[in-house]
């Protein structure tokens, strides 16, 4: 974010929110310093993980788990497996 590198970003998860999103925090400065500059970027937004708590979500989230065992059963490709043979061919890139 920092070198322009990403043009955006959506952050609806944050790995330490548990101890900042559940609470007002309203009246203390905020002691993450990670989560604090990430704020201060104009093209960045962070969310409470609230985006998983809406109808469409949760539907979206239901019917591809139903699908996905669906085809487990009948012994079908899984849509959205993951195999380590394709995350292997997609080395990151060097800088």
């Amino acid at each position: 974010m920092k070198r322009g590198d990403v043009g955006a970003a959506g952050l609806d998860v944050y790995e330490e929110e548990e101890s900042i999103f559940f609470q007002d925090l309203s009246d203390q400065v905020l002691q993450d310093d990670v989560l604090a500059r990430l704020l201060t970027f104009p093209n960045t937004l962070v969310t409470s993980h609230q985006g998983l708590l809406t109808h469409e979500a949760l539907a979206n989230i239901a019917a591809t788990t139903l699908a996905n065992i669906g085809a487990f059963e009948r012994d079908e490709p899984l849509a959205n497996e993951v195999r380590p043979s394709t995350l292997q061919r997609q080395a990151p890139r060097k800088r």
